[in-house]
């Protein structure tokens, strides 16, 4: 670490101090009393894809910023035997006693492989579901209510598409992509109840060709507003904005890509989660195996409105997302019906953000045409 690097994380500790202690001076000593730590960050793809692995990435900068952290990463680690590598040298050539391996197929068999074998050291997983005695204490699981926000992407979609048909490129039909395939599709559909939503899955997180011909397959089949879940959207905002469609972003911000076409986008601040880690690390407390949080948690948040947004649709957004924030808006309640109209929610029933269901999901709700 440099001395540059250093200073550079000073601004984010005071700044925790301010919520913390109420006053820079009180959290400044308490931040520079606490031990030095190095923590380690593994990236399955580049740290500058405009997504999901920009996002960890723009985490890991702002831990860099803290005094007394070190901060080792490694990218483009696929979700093999590889990432245990990564691990293991991180943890025995490097130091490091925290370690965020952030991709959804490391956690199982690999994280679970490792964390036995150091059992000083705690592992932060994004996405998994980490079981009481099942997995080891010393790792963890950690992740965030993202499909809120995609509900507001599809409320805003709602508004925008004229063709009544939107799309939806995904890479694996698992629990947290089917979450929000769902929700952009529930959320539309709350503006005009017969908005179709077409989805297509590339079979992995990140194959540019598959994500550029599903994008101009979507399109062929007239959707005109555009969502996805793959960790590098680059691919599908830009091919969607050639093809004159309209796009809401993932992960972090792509609308600089396509600024005359980018309507809001669903983004992570996962430094949220990586301070709650790192505080507990540091300050000797249990390792927190299972954290979940929202839009009223600071976990998620919303990209800024682009230029061709109307205010009505501003309106109805921002109106659905304070009852969010305030907890009085339920996304997956029943009366609920999947897309082969069998009911999955029952009348009166209401999954709440943290009802451990939804962790499960295996279905696509009506109005979404595609399979799992």
């Amino acid at each position: 670490m440099t001395t540059r690097q250093f200073s550079r994380r000073d601004s984010l500790k005071s700044l925790a101090a301010l919520g913390a202690a109420g006053t820079l001076g009180a959290f400044s000593e308490l931040a520079f009393a606490q031990k030095p730590i190095t923590v380690g960050v593994i990236y399955v793809g580049p740290r500058d894809d405009y997504g999901y692995n920009q996002a960890q990435a723009q985490a890991a900068a702002e831990l860099k910023k803290m005094p007394g952290v070190k901060v080792v990463e490694e990218e483009n680690v696929p979700e093999t035997a590889a990432v245990q590598k990564t691990m293991t040298g991180m943890v025995a050539q490097d130091g490091a006693t925290l370690v965020f391996p952030t991709s959804f197929g490391y956690f199982d068999p690999h994280v679970l492989a490792v964390a036995p074998k150091f059992a000083d050291v705690r592992f932060a997983h994004c996405g998994g579901l980490w079981t009481e005695g099942k997995h080891p204490k010393n790792a963890a699981s950690y992740f965030g209510y993202i499909e809120e926000c995609q509900y507001l992407n599809g409320v805003i979609a709602g508004h925008m598409t004229k063709s009544n048909k939107v799309g939806f490129v995904a890479a694996k039909p698992i629990p947290q992509v089917l979450r929000n395939i769902n929700a952009f599709t529930m959320g539309a559909r709350s503006v005009k109840p017969g908005i179709t939503c077409n989805v297509i899955f590339t079979g992995d997180w990140s194959m540019a060709v598959k994500e550029a011909e599903a994008t101009n397959s979507l399109a062929d089949q007239g959707c005109d507003v555009f969502t996805m879940h793959v960790d590098g959207p680059k691919v599908v905002v830009e091919t969607a904005a050639k093809r004159g469609k309209m796009v809401c972003g993932y992960h972090a911000s792509q609308a600089k890509l396509a600024p005359n076409a980018y309507l809001t986008g669903a983004e992570w601040n996962w430094l949220t989660a990586y301070t709650t880690f790192l505080d507990a690390a540091r300050s000797g407390k249990p390792h927190p195996n299972f954290i979940r949080g929202g839009l009223k948690d600071g976990y998620v948040k919303m990209s800024a409105y682009g230029p061709m947004v109307p205010d009505a649709a501003k309106k109805n957004a921002d109106s659905i997302k304070a009852s969010m924030v305030a907890g009085k808006f339920d996304i997956f309640k029943g009366p609920l019906k999947d897309n082969k109209g069998a009911t999955i929610i029952p009348a009166g029933k209401v999954h709440k953000q943290t009802d451990l269901e939804l962790e499960k999901m295996n279905y696509l709700v009506e109005g979404v045409i595609g399979s799992v």
